[in-house]
């Protein structure tokens, strides 16, 4: 068994890094998972907001959108990532977290992708009814 790793059964996308023998950070990966996230959802809710204020006879409903992405999402957000931030050095490396951070990998991009297209259809609504 020289140099050979010996078959854990560990998921193909989490356990060793690429770079050979060195494990992977659950706190490094989910902070990026989330910067990158919050760059998608802020590109994302700018140009649905513009889209909104070319069609709104000037409404301030769609400025509200923007709002809420300091005031809602990112605490949100952060609060998702100190969830691994919290993590020892060893736990940081561990293998079983993989089911856990693909669930919140998968939380962070459902809710940056979603959450503008969700929050604007709400927006043209209610600037429907007032």
């Amino acid at each position: 068994m020289t140099g050979a790793l010996p078959k854990l059964g560990w998921p193909k996308s989490g356990a060793i890094s690429a770079k050979g023998a060195k494990p992977c950070d659950w706190r490094r990966r989910m902070s990026d998972n989330v910067a990158y996230a919050l760059l998608v959802y802020t590109g994302l809710q700018i140009f649905m907001t513009m889209a909104v204020l070319k069609g709104a006879g000037g409404s301030t409903l769609p400025y509200l959108g923007l709002v809420l992405l300091v005031g809602a999402v990112l605490p949100g957000f952060r609060a998702l990532e100190k969830r691994w931030e919290g993590l020892s050095n060893a736990e940081a490396a561990n293998p079983a977290l993989n089911p856990a951070y693909r669930r919140d990998r998968r939380l962070i991009w459902g809710l940056a992708i979603g959450l503008p297209f969700a929050l604007t259809g709400v927006l043209k609504v209610l600037d429907a009814l007032i």
